[in-house]
């Protein structure tokens, strides 16, 4: 009788179920947690960005479905100069914003929406600059405050960017989430209200569907946006069932109570290859799972146990236990599927005794007490957090290190571990560009620390010297040659335990087509429909 209740309860919180399942005219998402925020200006992980960046908004420049290429869509062409300096973007005419319940547009977007999305992240006057605490992990990890020198509009329908300095990966960094559009408009409107605080989490943007409602860790609902200025979405309606469990996710994808789930259980693989309503989609990851340790806290900013806690983990056990085999383990801080890994890289070895003596010649004869916090939600590079914490666990009382396991909800994990109140922490990283300055100056650079997407909390001299050279150059040959003794700097520094690169997989009914598995990570539904 309860499980018939929950069915009937979700059925009828959609309006649109029948016998079956979901109706035709309505696609349900299995996502495994819930979003920080409807904004991707203040939100740095996958589970927020599918629920905002993918479904609500647009960039000036975006990344064509399914691949890394550059294509444009607010803007529909742009200028470089010689000097590599200034970029102008001519937008789009007549693209329009959603309409609302909340939220009624008197005007298409134009380069007054383009000025205040950005002001918002690097102007300490605007009115938005604070609200939602005023962090902004990715534009300042990134070192986009100090980078763009100037932003000018140049006529209702062409705005002019001004750099500091050569950037190289300026324009892919121009297609990530946290460079969408948002309304001026709808900004202006809660400023009169007194709401700001609604533009992160009641939104408006540009994008394929429209925001309808949030049940904290239950639903999100949205509709097709009708004047979309590309293709309409081929459905009506997109739902995004919050179901952490990845067994449970499989069950609803079974019952029809989901038409595709994310992060299926690397234990129910096979079942799926053998349903025959089930098509299970497979690709190699852009991505790392790794284990920071926060060198701002003792132990950690000795290197020696740094370096001691890279030889007691066992990682090939945790590929086989916690991956199933279904990833490869990491030694550097980006995938092998990306330009200039360093293969060259010799990792540290599963070594119980040699990681003892590095920890007596740290002074901790007898090891220490200290905390991991493991992952609460199913992410590509780390199935289970939990698991993987329990074998860390074990791995490092081998050494006389005493672990206590802790956790949060996904919100709150992030929040506060940003923060850098962690000794040790399980993370991971998807590509959002294809570039290695997304890795290696993203999460390890000197300003990532204070923006808190570098969750080690290391700041390196000499690695920082690199990758910052490597954003002024354009000529890969020249930037892979850094990038790689950056790697090399890393490994002997050891701020992470780099554990895995996995493959990615989602599960889908055979009723879907459209959808394609994207090498950055995100999970996209503009193109999908229900045969």
């Amino acid at each position: 009788m309860k499980k018939m209740a929950t069915l009937m309860a979700f059925c009828a919180l959609l309006s649109s179920c029948v016998k079956e399942g979901p109706s035709k005219k309505t696609f349900v998402y299995c996502s495994e947690g819930s979003p920080t925020a409807f904004n991707p200006q203040i939100t740095t992980d996958g589970t927020s960005n599918n629920a905002s960046a993918h479904t609500i908004y647009n960039r000036l420049v975006e990344f064509e479905y399914g691949s890394t290429k550059l294509v444009p869509a607010l803007a529909e062409s742009w200028d470089i100069s010689e000097d590599k300096l200034a970029y102008t973007f001519k937008l789009r005419k007549g693209v329009k914003f959603h309409t609302t319940k909340y939220f009624t547009p008197t005007r298409e977007m134009n380069a007054d929406d383009v000025i205040f999305s950005f002001d918002r992240m690097r102007d300490e006057s605007n009115p938005y600059y604070k609200v939602s605490g005023g962090t902004y992990e990715y534009f300042n990890g990134m070192d986009m405050g100090n980078l763009i020198k100037d932003i000018i509009k140049v006529d209702e329908h062409t705005v002019k960017i001004t750099l500091t300095k050569p950037e190289a990966p300026f324009l892919a960094n121009m297609a990530m989430s946290f460079m969408s559009i948002l309304s001026k408009e709808y900004a202006d409107q809660l400023i009169k209200e007194n709401k700001l605080g609604n533009i992160d989490n009641i939104p408006v943007g540009t994008g394929p569907f429209v925001f309808k409602s949030y049940q904290k860790d239950n639903i999100i609902k949205f509709e097709a946006f009708k004047d979309f200025y590309g293709e309409n979405a081929k459905v009506d309606r997109l739902a995004f069932a919050i179901t952490p469990d990845a067994s449970v996710r499989y069950q609803k994808l079974k019952t029809g109570e989901c038409h595709l789930i994310i992060e299926p259980s690397p234990a129910d693989l096979d079942s799926m290859k053998e349903n025959k309503d089930i098509t299970l989609l497979e690709g190699p990851g852009l991505n790392v799972g790794y284990l920071a340790m926060n060198t701002q806290k003792k132990p950690f900013g000795n290197l020696k146990v740094r370096q001691a806690i890279n030889h007691a983990l066992n990682k090939p056990a945790y590929i086989d236990a916690i991956y199933l085999s279904h990833a490869k383990v990491a030694k550097n801080p980006l995938p092998p599927t990306i330009w200039s890994y360093n293969d060259a890289v010799v990792d540290y070895d599963y070594n119980i005794e040699k990681a003892k003596q590095l920890l007596k010649e740290a002074g901790y004869p007898n090891g220490f007490e200290t905390e991991i916090w493991t992952l609460p939600v199913t992410r590509p590079y780390n199935p289970n957090g939990k698991k993987m914490g329990e074998m860390m666990q074990a791995d490092l009382a081998k050494i006389g290190i005493k672990v206590k396991l802790v956790s949060y909800e996904w919100p709150t994990y992030l929040k506060k571990s940003s923060a850098g109140e962690h000794a040790m922490v399980q993370l991971g990283w998807t590509g959002d560009n294809g570039d290695p300055d997304n890795f290696l100056y993203t999460l390890l650079g000197c300003s990532a620390v204070e923006a808190g997407s570098n969750y080690a909390r290391w700041c390196n001299k000499d690695f920082e010297s690199l990758v910052v050279k490597s954003k002024r150059i354009t000529n890969i040959d020249e930037r892979t040659e850094l990038y790689k003794k950056a790697q090399v700097i890393f490994k002997e520094q050891a701020p992470w335990v780099p554990i895995a690169h996995s493959i990615i997989f989602r599960a889908m009914s055979n009723k879907v087509k459209g959808y394609k598995i994207d090498p950055l990570g995100g999970d996209i539904f503009k193109t999908v429909e229900l045969k």
